[in-house]
């Protein structure tokens, strides 16, 4: 599927100013402008950023706080519409190669552009033969964010395209029957006619070519994870992804530059995926009104005097220190900083008397899409690969039955490991919240690690019925020692600021005009599959009118 530019939607003609707080947090100002095609899938993104961050004083009509799924939708449809556009990100513009050339980091020889202000690195796999696989790392404004909270652990993304830069791409709409459980004050016929079909168009999804997934080295693991499922019984299904596949057959084929097939994923890709960089946000550069500020964070927002809101804004540097402080005056502000971007923020604001009017349901309704991930030993019959490609494109479904949908992962250690491992997504129902500790000045997630015991217990009736089938056990050297389940984190963290409890069915947060969600914090904690294609569509639905009926 390719992605197709969207038709313009409210622009009259009229030059508007806006200003959007994003995925993340803020961002220096990134002058975009050129041509009005995406970056090429296969080239490395660069000349997003300039070097002009917002100014202290400026008074714009717009900000949006986050670069991610939500934020990028904003950031086009606004500029799109004639609004000139201010973008907010915490991380970095991730536009400029490091000294071995590359903007990212290899996922098996991690840097420090791999974490977020970490001095040790924190992977979600991280030991391998009951051994610890983790090492040191200079402090420095990484990609990816463990977020340690709660009881769980959150992976987020960091910098100008927020999650988009670390996913593994598997853009998945949620079947239509389970969609009244993932948005249920939202009608399903006007997501799946309309707000589907253009996010997935405007995110470029496609599926593997199925003939040559069937003789593809580096996607062994997942017919084998196919041969199992299928054994046992259980559906298993093609998924979608943002990765370009032809780019794919020429890295397999040795005519490009290997991305996917070098173990690039979970700190970024260097070629081949469709990042929000190569997709809304290449559009929004076109428009010519969008400005982007990486290495910005929103510190506050309150009413400002004279009307529209006063923003604090605190630019930093690499190591993750305060460098300037800046005010500026946003007619709307549009929260994206991701689902705990999002309701921390609020839930400070709320509890600091910055936005006392925010109602009590900000800070609810979080959860962790039932993620739990494990590993099965095969036996020496059933070899995975020793190359493995990064980019997932098979699940098994057994939602109907047993509450889970699992993602046929890969391990891509570049050895044969004989292990078939997988992301589960399940019908957890536990929902956490946010407060405010005023003692620590921080806010607060209240998840139990013990909540996750509804999440196995789903994984379980895919699992525990292919072992039997096989003959196989669990591994129980991924996570820890004599540890089977990866129970302790979370790639899609969902809600806190629910659609239609903290905000109206469009978003627009109760208690102020002019202040928006537009992320995954809508999203009451579940979505059945990978969340970005409905953060996507949600935000598009929600733009559409705003822009409508707010402008």
């Amino acid at each position: 599927m390719k992605a197709n530019p969207q038709p313009t939607m409210g622009s009259k003609g009229v030059s508007r100013r806006g200003f959007i707080i994003g995925t993340s947090s803020l961002f220096g100002s990134l002058a975009l402008s050129g041509h009005a095609s995406a970056a090429p899938t296969g080239a490395a993104v660069t000349g997003l950023a300039s070097t002009n961050p917002i100014a202290d004083g400026a008074q714009v009509p717009a900000l949006i706080v986050g670069s991610g799924y939500g934020g990028s939708v904003a950031a086009l449809r606004l500029a799109q519409a004639g609004v000139d556009v201010q973008l907010v990100e915490m991380g970095m513009a991730w536009d400029t190669p490091g000294p071995d050339g590359k903007i990212f980091c290899n996922t098996l020889n991690p840097d420090q552009r791999s974490y977020w202000l970490r001095t040790r690195t924190k992977a979600p796999l991280n030991y391998f033969l009951g051994f610890p696989i983790d090492k040191d790392i200079s402090r420095y404004t990484g990609v990816l964010d463990a977020e340690e909270m709660g009881g769980i652990i959150v992976y987020q993304g960091r910098g100008v395209g927020g999650g988009s830069l670390v996913n593994g791409g598997m853009a998945v709409t949620p079947k239509r029957e389970n969609f009244a459980s993932v948005l249920p004050t939202v009608d399903a016929d006007e997501m799946y006619n309309t707000y589907y079909p253009r996010a997935n168009a405007g995110l470029g999804v496609g599926l593997i070519d199925p003939a040559w997934f069937e003789t593809a080295d580096c996607y062994q693991f997942s017919r084998v994870g196919r041969k199992h499922a299928q054994r046992s019984g259980f559906p298993w299904t093609f998924v979608p992804d943002v990765y370009d596949w032809d780019y794919m057959k020429q890295e397999a084929a040795g005519t490009a530059t290997k991305s996917a097939l070098d173990g690039e994923i979970l700190y970024g890709n260097n070629h081949g995926k469709k990042s929000l960089q190569k997709t809304y946000l290449a559009q929004a550069k076109a428009t010519g009104r969008v400005t982007i500020s990486p290495l910005h964070r929103v510190a506050t927002v309150a009413p400002a005097p004279g009307g529209g809101y006063a923003v604090t804004i605190e630019q930093i540097n690499t190591t993750g220190d305060v460098v300037a402080t800046k005010s500026v005056t946003a007619g709307k502000v549009f929260f994206a900083a991701g689902s705990v971007g999002t309701s921390k923020l609020l839930v400070k604001l709320k509890a600091t008397g910055a936005l006392p009017l925010l109602n009590d349901q900000v800070g609810k309704g979080w959860g962790d899409n039932g993620n739990v991930m494990c590993g099965r030993a095969n036996y020496l019959w059933d070899p995975t690969g020793k190359l493995q490609s990064t980019i997932p494109c098979s699940g098994i479904d057994n939602w109907a039955a047993g509450g889970a949908f699992a993602e046929v992962a890969p391990l891509p250690t570049g050895i044969e490991t004989y292990a078939s491992f997988y992301l589960s997504i399940t019908k957890n129902p536990h929902r956490a919240e946010f407060t405010w500790n005023a003692a620590t000045g921080k806010a607060e997630l209240n998840w139990q690690t013990a909540w996750k015991q509804p999440a196995i217990d789903m994984a379980k009736t895919i699992f525990d019925k292919i072992n039997s089938k096989e003959g196989t056990i669990y591994r129980t050297d991924l996570f820890g020692t004599n540890k089977i389940w990866g129970d302790h984190l979370t790639y899609h963290p969902l809600g806190g600021a629910v659609l239609g409890k903290a905000t109206d069915n469009y978003g627009r947060l109760y208690g102020y005009t002019g202040l928006y969600v537009i992320d995954g914090a809508l999203i009451p904690g579940n979505t059945s599959v990978n969340p970005f294609v409905t953060i996507t569509a949600l935000a598009e639905r929600n733009i559409e009118k705003i822009i409508a009926t707010d402008l």
